[in-house]
This record gives structure tokens, sequence and C-alpha cells, in this order.
């Protein structure tokens, strides 16, 4: 930390080991080698070690080098909620030198298409659930490969069968699809299994994931993720988080899905990369069978956020557990709160350590140290980051005075993909990454939020963004204009409220939900809707969406 108290600038304290390794692949390698026959991931009863997620993914890896035309650089979209196939995926892939996609199983068609065509995909890997959206618009795509795995399939025999069985024609949430060509992800591994792969020797700099985010537009931006990028954001997790973890030894309850980029670096490479076991909850919106999952086992660790922990700790059936070797809760993806906190605590006993990221830094920009422990605050900046905050010209402004946070470490971006003027405005000439974000630096270090500078709203850790949802509104024929808004909402944190001017005659809410329930995943659907005769704007005509956040809600 910063011994002048007054200087603009904190540094986290300095980043060890960044040049151990020079790709994930290094660091997934050096852990197979270390914790083989240590549980490394668990779904729905299935566990799979280091040694077996090792074989696994080279035999992924093989059938990609083998079996499609797919070269080193190419992008591998991975479209799937939290199963045991993801980690195998996502390694098998960079083992194979691809550049890995993470894609929201969530997301409409128009969603799917655009990102697909943006990051120029030329493989995907869908859950059976969804394939039906894949075939609806791969002919809009560059896609030449498929491949196409159901809930159960690195389960054992008999239970795999039961578990696809039920899903498909029990519960009947699979539709059917029609995908020529496409390979069952199970017979990919098998023909890869009998064919030996080629290591891709990956550079710091090179590509690794593109994960997408947004802006005040609203439309998606891939951020480029390098393997030096996410290295770096292990080892900083390491440094910060580490001191509280025992190597090896930790079960960590993972709900949050691994495609957002919070569980992705967290429970898929940082708990890797210490040999711990991550039990994946393929779907968390069902909060009876995940205490029931809960209760099967002990565990020390809890990945979550702030409306997970809220609906958790209202459950008496989850208040009955036993907590006893919990030691570790980390909240992020949004503002924890001190009541969820002080609940949380009173429930387990094991107190919440908040962190702060962005997709543009891999995520993690700082953490509370599980010793010191400040609520209110995100702690301060991890190992080899800097922050401060400027003014609206870009002055630094001294310790204790609110400004726009910005951030300069290694885990900072490359920028965003085929987006070198959005690039500029995002990183400066000095690389300090603009975050949006208002913020104060405290005399010890410590980091606190107090506004967020975009018009981008947070629907349970899930970025929504304002443009994206009038886009689709303004498509409807009795919609004049509309303007979307956050406001606070104690289930979701934020909700979106939207206001609509209608064209001519009456519309009903409920239509217009219906209509947004097409073309949007289901978190950016507006909870609140309100008509208006007319909307606030500047004297150019920009529509004042900061005076409709302050006005009282009429949609209770």
């Amino acid at each position: 930390m910063n011994e002048q108290t007054d200087a603009p600038v904190v540094h986290g304290e300095p980043l060890e080991g960044l040049d151990r390794y020079d790709s994930v692949m290094d660091v997934f390698h050096a852990s197979v080698e270390r914790f083989g026959d240590k549980p490394a991931f668990s779904c729905m009863g299935q566990t799979i070690t280091y040694t077996e997620l090792d074989r696994l993914s080279a035999d992924f890896a093989a059938w990609l080098q083998h079996e499609t035309n797919l070269q080193p650089g190419d992008r591998l979209a991975i479209q799937l909620p939290n199963v045991l196939q993801f980690p195998v995926a996502v390694f098998g892939a960079l083992r194979a030198g691809l550049v890995v996609v993470n894609t929201n199983p969530l997301f409409t068609e128009r969603e799917m298409v655009h990102q697909f065509k943006d990051a120029g995909v030329r493989g995907v890997l869908i859950l059976a659930n969804m394939a039906h959206k894949l075939e609806a618009i791969l002919d809009q795509t560059e896609i030449q490969h498929v491949l196409v795995t159901e809930l159960g399939d690195l389960h054992g025999f008999p239970r795999r069968v039961l578990i696809n069985a039920v899903v498909k024609h029990l519960k009947k949430l699979a539709p059917g699809f029609s995908l020529p060509g496409a390979t069952p992800f199970r017979r990919a591994l098998k023909m890869g299994a009998g064919q030996d792969h080629l290591a891709c020797i990956g550079k710091p700099d090179d590509l690794a994931v593109l994960q997408y985010t947004g802006g005040t537009t609203g439309k998606p931006r891939g951020a480029m993720l390098s393997h030096r990028n996410l290295v770096a954001n292990m080892l900083q997790a390491r440094q910060a988080i580490g001191p509280g973890l025992r190597e090896g030894d930790e079960t960590v309850i993972a709900p949050l899905p691994v495609y957002h980029i919070y569980t992705f670096t967290v429970n898929c490479l940082f708990m890797m990369e210490t040999g711990n076991h991550s039990v994946l909850i393929t779907n968390p919106r069902d909060l009876d069978a995940f205490v029931k999952t809960l209760g099967k086992g002990s565990f020390t660790a809890f990945i979550g956020l702030n409306t997970l922990f809220n609906a958790l700790c209202h459950r008496e059936d989850f208040r009955r557990l036993d907590f006893s070797r919990l030691h570790l809760t980390i909240s992020g993806g949004m503002a924890l709160t001190r009541v969820a906190a002080e609940r949380w605590e009173a429930v387990t006993g094991c107190p919440i350590a908040e962190g702060y990221g962005l997709t543009e830094t891999s995520p993690i920009v700082s953490f509370n140290p599980v010793d010191a422990i400040q609520l209110g605050t995100i702690g301060p900046p991890v190992a080899g980051t800097s922050v401060k905050v400027v003014d609206a010209e870009g002055n630094d402004l001294p310790l204790g005075e609110a400004g726009e946070l910005c951030v300069r470490g290694p885990q900072v971006m490359k920028g965003y993909w085929k987006r070198d003027d959005e690039t500029a405005v995002a990183i400066d000439g000095d690389g300090w990454l603009h975050t949006g974000d208002i913020a104060v630096l405290q005399e010890d270090g410590y980091i606190r939020i107090v506004d967020r500078k975009k018009d981008m709203i947070l629907v349970s850790g899930f970025n929504v963004y304002p443009n994206e949802i009038e886009d689709v509104v303004a498509a409807h024929p009795g919609v004049l204009e509309c303007a979307a808004v956050g406001m606070p909402d104690e289930t979701s944190g934020e909700a979106i409220r939207l206001f609509v001017v209608v064209r001519e005659g009456k519309l009903e809410a409920e239509e217009l939900r219906l209509w947004c329930r097409k073309e949007l995943a289901g978190y950016k659907v507006p909870k609140h809707i309100e008509f208006r005769g007319t909307l606030p704007k500047t004297n150019v005509g920009k529509v004042l969406r900061r005076q409709l956040r302050d006005e009282p809600s009429g949609d209770p």
C-alpha cells in the first residue's frame, strides 16, 4: 500500500510467480502433476479427478485436431450451463490452441447470432436442450463444426442414460432438433481417445478467451483475455484469497454460471491452480434441489453473490445445514449489502469477503482480505495492480475524493475484439483502464464504490444494457418511444424499469413482456413497465435516463 496517504495512486503488493508460466495450460499441467487423484469437479453426484480431467481434455483436443479443420487461434463457442463437460471442453480447446468463447445458454437466437458472427466462431459445443435454437440460426453464422452434449454425458452407466431420459422425456426440457453433421460430445471423446494430440505451445500474449461484455451502447463486445491476463489473475487470486485456502483440501460450492467471467476465473481456473474441488450447481434457481445438494456433503468454501445469499438465508432447510467446515465465502458480481452479509454470517458463522472486478480485468481487481474484511468496501487492489480515481477531465484526484476508478495491471485485457476505437476510449495511452465506476480510495488502501457512471443495470449479477432493451421494445408496432433504467430490487439487486410512450390506442404491459421474451434472455425482460405521454429529454432530444431513474415507481 502507499505510504504517502495523499498520493493519488494505490498499489497492490508485488505479484509473485508470473514468469513461471507462459500459458493457462502450463498451470493446468502443473496442477495435474501435483493433484492427480484429487477431485477436480463434481456435478449432480458425479466427480472427475485431475487425472481424469487431463485425459478427457486431451481426448477432446485430439478430436479437434484430427477430425476438424480448426486451427490455433480459431474460436470455439462453449454454450453450456454448469456441467462437467464445461471444464473438459475449456481445457481441451486451449490444449488445441483454440480461443474459447464463453456463451450464455440462456441467449435467444438473436443474441446467439450476434455473438457467433461478431467472434467469427467456427465451432460450437452446445447442450442438447438448446440445440433447436442453433438449428434456427446456424446458416447465419460461420460455424462449420457442431458438437452436441446431453446433461448426463459424463456420468457413468446407467445413471447417464437415466439423467438424459428424464431431461428429454419426463421433464421435456430438450426439444427436438435437426443438425445434420453434428457430432455427439461423447463420440468425439471416444474418437479422440485413440489418437494423440499435438500440444500447442502457447505464448503469454496469445488470445485465450473472448469474454463478451457490453457498454452503454448495449452492443456486446468481446474482451480479449490473453493467457498472461488469466494466469496473472489466477496468481493474484492466490495471493489475495490463498491465505484462506488449503491447497488440494477445499470443497468449493460453485452455483454461479461458469460461462460468467467471475466463476470462470475463480472456479475453473483459480481453484484448479490450487488443486481444489469445485462442486458445480447446474440449476441454482431450483433452491429445493440446491439445498439438498448442499446437505449431501460438507463444504468448506462458497462462491456467491448478494441475491443468492439472501435467498438461501431465508430458507429453513438451508439454516439447518452443517456449516462447521465452512471457512471462506466470497462475494462478487454485484454489490454486497450489509444486511445480506450480516445475515449470512449469523446463519453460517462465516463472514463474506467481497471482491470487485470487470470482464475487462479477467476479472479480479480488488479483494477484502479474509482476516481484515471491511464491509462496504471492495478491499484493496490485488497484487501487481494499481488503482486511481480521476475527475471528468481525466485529472488524478487525491485519496478520499470520489472519481472514476481506473485500473492498471497484468490482468487488464488486450482490448476489445475488432473494436480499436472503443479500446482506445477504455484504455488510455498509459495503460489505465477506465472502469466507468465512481469510487473513493481510502487512506488505508481499501476501495469504496459509490456509484456507476454507466447506465448499465445489474440484475442478479448479470449486466443488462438499456439500449439493447430499448431497441427490442421500440420494434413493437405499438411503441412510439421508450427508455429503460434500473431500480433497486430486494430480490435481484436491481430490476429493469421500462418507460413507454404508446404510438396510439392501448398497449398492455404483459404484451410487451411477451414481445421481449422472444428476443431477450429472461433476466433482461422488464419487471416494471410504466406508460407515459412523453419522456423527459435534453435540448437535443436525448432521453434523460437519470431523471427517470430518480422518479418514484408507479408500478409496485
